[in-house]
């Protein structure tokens, strides 16, 4: 494991990860030996919401960021952005693919840190049955080698495609698997449409809150479950639609700043809301300042162990 601070990286030096492809030719057994050794989070309190960052859009394809098609499609400029995020102490971690997860672990980037995989990469932007969003990621028995704290899964509900019978079915299947291993199931549903320009999903308070209904009943325990929703109008009344922990996704940024923050100070401030999870808002600010953006973000959280006077 080699751990580099994040403003030591020189980011100008294409060999900077060189040494990762080394590692993961010679001694591929390396990424289990972290994460054996690697220090846990401690776990959530409620009351003390947590900050993770998401880092999983690449696994589908999905590099663009505003403009830019390719913004995420330099994987050295991806995991420069992950640790200066991941370096901030109020950052709790990290949910992204299996190949992201094995390169911060390598780095010794995950130390203390939460760690969600992502499991369902198959519904690919395009491909022409996208909503057969099919589990190619991680597996709860996966995750649970590595000690993770859990898994998410992206559930888009398109009454207008079949394929959403087996999407709902492999959701119940998933988070029964996290709960039997006492991980967390972090479900992310949607109420979506097919439409010319692709699949675009409905931001209404009414189809946000239709597919909680649908989404937290799946499974046969949602012991382990959290939902994971997008900040969208009359906030208020989807919280009030579920009991389970809540964390909030940014989505692709839109929007100035200054206002997509204050939506989200708003909604971490209701009841049941856990935290944030976003990942491109913060990774790609528009004016390039990844520690400025994340520690914006993590000011909006309540009852930080930091903030406390807390160590980590």
């Amino acid at each position: 494991m080699t751990t580099t601070s994040p403003t030591e990286l020189d980011t100008t030096d294409p060999r900077r990860y060189e040494h990762l492809s080394r590692i993961r030719l010679e001694d591929p057994r390396a990424v289990q030996r972290t994460a054996d050794s690697r220090r846990r989070h401690p776990g959530a309190v409620y009351g003390r919401q947590n900050f993770v960052v998401a880092a999983d859009h690449a696994a589908r394809g999905a590099l663009k960021v505003r403009q830019d098609p390719g913004a995420m499609a330099d994987r050295r400029g991806l995991l420069d952005r992950l640790q200066i995020a991941l370096a901030n102490p109020r950052v709790d971690g990290v949910l992204a693919s299996p190949d992201v997860l094995d390169d911060l672990l390598l780095l010794g980037a995950l130390e203390g840190k939460l760690v969600f995989g992502s499991m369902n990469r198959g519904g690919l932007p395009g491909l022409v049955n996208e909503i057969d969003d099919r589990f190619t990621g991680h597996t709860a028995e996966a995750l649970d080698r590595i000690g993770a704290d859990g898994g998410k899964m992206l559930t888009r509900i398109c009454f207008e495609d079949p394929h959403t019978t087996s999407v709902l079915e492999n959701t119940a299947r998933a988070v029964d698997s996290l709960a039997k291993l006492g991980l967390i199931a972090m479900v992310e549903p949607f109420i979506s449409r097919i439409t010319d320009t692709g699949v675009v999903n409905d931001l209404s308070a009414e189809a946000v809150i239709q597919s909680v209904a649908i989404a937290q009943g799946l499974g046969g325990t949602s012991s382990h479950t959290w939902m994971k929703l997008p900040v969208v109008a009359e906030m208020e009344r989807v919280m009030a639609s579920t009991t389970l922990p809540t964390v909030l996704l940014g989505g692709d940024p839109s929007g100035r700043p200054d206002e997509v923050f204050a939506t989200w100070e708003a909604a971490l401030a209701l009841p049941g809301v856990q935290g944030l999870t976003v990942g491109r808002t913060l990774l790609y600010p528009e004016d390039g300042d990844v520690a400025g953006a994340v520690a914006t973000a993590a000011s909006l959280l309540k009852g930080h162990p930091v903030d406390e006077g807390a160590t980590r």
